[in-house]
């Protein structure tokens, strides 16, 4: 079974878009030997939609470009660029465009749809059309979304004032040698089944070979990334994407001379303990073992 797979974006096909006005781009799903993990690209044009639907998995998002209106049962978003949220099972919802622009965003579903089932989706009955509100993320009542700037990769830069545009205190900066990682949706926006963050290396930055009990889909955004997987080694632009399967020994290094930054996402949840196995702790036992033998 695929433990890895690399989807370079200057060869990935334009799909059309459908008679709504949208279209998706499917970067990682069953066919790829994914279990946890569907994670595409969307567009939607100025008039675009999607009409009202539920999923039998959670869906997040990230607003890349553009902007677009999300209609839920209790109201009305306008999403811009840098905007993330979280769309729980069952949650009743549409997309409309958003008048002068078009919206494009990276989506996230966990599991993964299943063309069986229907891809794990229904029709639903139409939402009111609000007038669409921006998202407070201060708000208790649009504590599912969230705003991403780049200033917030900065540890520099870090202030109770861009802190408060996330929703919980677990999205602060956490900061390693040469990565920083902002989290944008895990447990405390209410998703079960996956994370969603933004990782930033450091013109030095690099991580070592490891590998986890859970799949991990990396959007590369900016900069040029070294990506080693299951002993393969690609180069990864903008808009190239690597996902990881379960068991997949990886590990990057930063290949330019200006930061990179990547959106990823994890599914299932990590576990509390043992989420990371980093191949150069057993090659120090294997090598204690083999001098004491």
């Amino acid at each position: 079974m695929t433990s890895h797979l690399v989807r370079h974006a200057a060869g990935l096909p334009e799909p059309p878009y459908d008679g709504h006005g949208h279209r998706r781009r499917a970067l990682v799903g069953e066919d790829d030997g994914s279990v946890h993990t569907g994670f595409g690209l969307c567009e939607l044009l100025p008039d675009g939609g999607v009409p009202a639907h539920v999923h039998s998995y959670e869906e997040s998002f990230h607003l890349l470009d553009g902007s677009a209106i999300l209609d839920l049962p209790e109201g009305s978003y306008r999403l811009e660029k840098g905007d993330y949220g979280l769309l729980p099972t069952g949650v009743p919802h549409a997309w409309r465009g958003a008048g002068d622009s078009g919206g494009r965003w990276a989506e996230m579903l966990a599991p993964v749809p299943r063309a069986r089932y229907g891809h794990d989706t229904l029709a639903v009955p139409a939402l009111p059309a609000r007038e669409p509100v921006r998202v407070d993320v201060r708000d208790p009542r649009t504590r599912g979304f969230g705003r991403f700037e780049p200033a917030q990769m900065d540890p520099g830069r870090q202030s109770q004032d861009l802190l408060a545009v996330t929703a919980s205190m677990r999205t602060a900066l956490l900061v390693y040698s040469g990565i920083t990682v902002k989290m944008m949706i895990d447990g405390d926006l209410g998703a079960v089944a996956s994370t969603m963050f933004m990782v930033q290396y450091a013109s030095d930055g690099v991580i070592g070979t490891h590998d986890h009990p859970f799949e991990e889909t990396y959007l590369i955004l900016e900069g040029v990334a070294e990506a080693t997987l299951d002993g393969e080694r690609y180069r990864l632009e903008p808009g190239d994407v690597a996902w990881a399967g379960a068991g997949c020994v990886h590990g990057f290094v930063n290949a330019g001379h200006e930061p990179l930054r990547w959106l990823e996402t994890q599914a299932p949840q990590p576990p509390s303990r043992h989420s990371y196995r980093f191949t150069r702790d057993w090659e120090y036992l294997r090598a204690a073992l083999e001098e004491k033998s």
